[in-house]
């Protein structure tokens, strides 16, 4: 199918849920009157009706939860009349483009694929979700996290739990957060993982695999009392799990002696003898 066919059919269905979503509003927005005829529109038709053009823009916006300067030359907080949405000079436009392109083929292969139940299509917010990158919680972190800077990496995802929590653009469950932690910690970032995986014990005091992680993190570092504290909680909610009985006992052993205490001496040990 050509480029306009499937534009034409595109806008389609973008339209009614661009409608339902809420007008990105800025200074002059009201002022501003969608031209009758567009300029430069490369994937939608050239005459491409100006309220469609508005939903389908409105739509974008919403999807990955930006304003016109994500994708145009223009000042935010300036009245929309003095943005050059003409210019190809941002190139997040382009990308758009290509984006927008992508789309219609993914849901040309969708229409290939016989429907489990009713068909659905791809749209932007099916991946971006209300942010401008379609990335995981694991690696928006991981790309911002450095070993060296632990405060830095727990600070972003702080800022992300904030924004975010509650909508569908990041996933802060248990399960998620822990498989954060536990990545940073396989990357070295290890004062990171700590403070994440006791911010998630904290955020899910009866999630015993939370609770469980935190243990283990603890035990690592050789801090008895914390470990042996969450560990004990977690037994609490899964009391018929043999698992947890086990690491409770063997951190209630005589003398604190722990198995990763053991462990680390061990390989300490052996360090030193090489």
């Amino acid at each position: 199918m050509g480029r306009c066919g499937r534009g034409m059919r595109m806008a389609a269905w973008v339209l009614p849920v661009a409608l339902g979503a809420s007008a990105t509003r800025g200074v002059g927005a009201q002022e501003w009157t969608w031209p009758e005829r567009a300029q430069n529109l490369t994937e939608l038709p050239a005459n491409f009706p100006p309220e469609r053009l508005s939903a389908v823009m409105r739509g974008f916006s919403a999807a990955l939860g930006v304003r016109c300067t994500h994708c145009h030359v223009g000042e935010e907080g300036q009245p929309l009349s003095t943005y050059d949405f003409v210019s190809d000079a941002n190139p997040n436009k382009d990308r758009a483009r290509a984006m927008y392109r992508m789309l219609g083929v993914v849901n040309d292969h969708l229409r290939d694929i016989p429907p489990s139940g009713e068909r659905v299509n791809m749209w932007c917010h099916t991946c971006h979700a209300g942010k401008p990158r379609p990335q995981t919680l694991a690696e928006a972190v991981l790309e911002q996290s450095d070993p060296r800077d632990p405060e830095a990496t727990i600070a972003f995802f702080l800022d992300l739990r904030q924004r975010y929590f509650g909508t569908a653009a990041y996933d802060f469950t248990a399960t998620s957060v822990d498989e954060l932690a536990s990545s940073l910690a396989n990357q070295g970032d290890t004062v990171a993982a700590q403070a994440i995986v006791e911010h998630n014990a904290q955020a899910w005091p009866n999630d015993a695999r939370a609770l469980e992680r935190a243990g283990d993190l603890w035990e690592t570092r050789g801090d008895r009392a914390r470990a042996l504290d969450h560990f004990e909680r977690a037994l609490n909610l899964l009391p018929g799990s043999p698992r947890l009985a086990e690491k409770v006992r063997r951190l209630r052993l005589p003398g604190g002696m722990t198995y990763a205490r053991t462990l680390h001496e061990r390989s300490t040990s052996v360090i030193k003898r090489r």
